[in-house]
């Protein structure tokens, strides 16, 4: 079970939603915190087994507490502090990152190669 230090609610609380119930929580703690405070446990599953995790060393090492933090998957929520109407949700399996405006695969395989002392394509020869 986690519990909060007694000196750690000094701060005003705000509210946030998390797993969609709304909780009142010290404004600046880690969402991970209030997560793992308002019992969601497990905050993540595993994205081959579904095994269920829940955040471990909370110093954004491990990356245990992935979750979904107003919209946007794959936050550490131990990074990540806690504002009036964050919300919080549970990070079922696998996310994908939204891609980057203006990147493609081909870009990004071609810039690989370059950064990698590849050799590039020879363009091609116009004459025939």
């Amino acid at each position: 079970m986690f519990r909060r230090l007694p000196d750690a609610a000094a701060g005003p609380l705000v509210p946030v939603t998390i797993d969609g119930q709304g909780v009142m929580v010290p404004e600046g703690e880690s969402a991970a915190a209030a997560a793992l405070a308002a019992g969601m446990v497990p905050t993540r599953t595993t994205p081959v087994s579904g095994a269920p995790r829940a955040p471990w060393c909370m110093m954004g090492v491990c990356f245990e507490c992935l979750m979904e933090i107003d919209g946007e998957p794959n936050m550490q929520g131990c990074m990540v502090p806690v504002r009036a109407g964050m919300v919080i949700r549970r990070q079922e399996g696998a996310r994908r990152l939204p891609a980057m405006p203006g990147t493609s695969h081909e870009a990004a395989g071609a810039s690989l190669g370059a950064a990698s002392g590849a050799p590039a394509a020879a363009p091609a020869n116009p004459q025939g």
